[in-house]
């Protein structure tokens, strides 16, 4: 639009000086006072016009760089909120890498102790298994003491049959 309006000035200035220039020319070949006064107020109307013309670019002009004012405001305040939404964006990556790594060690802790753990399970088995076999051992020998105690338990009872049958016929 300021470019239009510059255009049109422009246009109107030299129409301006054209009609200037041929005023001049038509005063120096001596117009007649009527055809004069009509070529002044053509000239003060076009002066006018040019006036116009010159307040319209003006204002123009005035309201475009308010516009531009604006429109930088804005894209400076739009710059300012991407780069703070930026640094946002970079504190909260910086904080979910430390989370990550910190969750990460725990995982190597984690599975170490879980290796540990397998190392001792396998142990425990080992011990389960020999200590089942202790057991099993253990209760053979307990049945064979409890089968041993059985006869011997029979023989006294037999014994102390025997004995209550030969008291009574050796003090006889």
């Amino acid at each position: 639009q300021l470019l239009e309006a510059k255009a049109s000035l422009s246009l109107a200035q030299a129409q301006h000086a054209l009609q200037l220039q041929q005023a001049k020319a038509q005063i120096n070949k001596m117009v007649p006072k009527k055809q004069f006064e009509q070529l002044q107020n053509t000239l003060r109307e076009e002066q006018g016009k040019t006036q116009q013309l010159q307040e319209s670019l003006q204002r123009q002009a005035e309201q475009t760089c308010r516009q531009l004012v604006r429109t930088q405001e804005e894209h400076k305040q739009l710059l300012q909120e991407a780069v703070e939404q930026v640094e946002g964006l970079e504190q909260s990556l910086r904080n979910a890498e430390a989370v990550l790594a910190e969750r990460a060690a725990q995982l190597r802790d984690a599975q170490v102790q879980l290796s540990r753990n397998k190392l001792l399970i396998e142990e425990l088995r080992g011990e389960n298994r020999r200590f089942a076999m202790a057991l099993q051992a253990a209760e053979l020998k307990q049945k064979s003491m409890e089968e041993n105690n059985q006869l011997l338990e029979e023989q006294a009872s037999a014994l102390k049959h025997l004995i209550g049958k030969i008291t009574p016929a050796s003090l006889s």
